[in-house]
């Protein structure tokens, strides 16, 4: 992290180098040059910043997976529930029944 910060750090130097150089001997080419290593000095900028924001949110959501894999899963714990008491199961048949039979009896 601080090596990117420095290296950032070390192409503004050579370009604001460059710049005077090109000042000092009149030429474009210099100036050019400066300004292409000011480009790219910003770009590795924002591409640092939008790596850095990418990776707190992958692990901000790494840590949301694992806190939802503690969580029992509430369909899989009815299902378990259901099997359990048998009177439920009686009563999970006769709704599952009314559903298929209200959904034939549609026109």
């Amino acid at each position: 992290m601080f090596l990117i910060l420095i290296f950032i750090i070390a192409l503004v130097a050579w370009s604001l180098h460059l710049m005077q150089e090109a000042f000092d001997r009149q030429e474009s080419s210099l100036i050019l040059a400066g300004t292409l290593v000011a480009m790219a000095a910003a770009a590795m900028l924002a591409v640092y910043f939008l790596v850095g924001d990418c990776i707190v949110y992958l692990n901000r959501m790494a840590e949301y997976s694992a806190e939802l894999s503690q969580c029992p899963d509430p369909l899989n714990s009815a299902i378990v529930t259901a099997q359990a008491e048998p009177w439920l199961t009686e009563y999970y048949q006769v709704v599952d029944a009314d559903l298929v039979n209200d959904f034939i009896s549609i026109p």
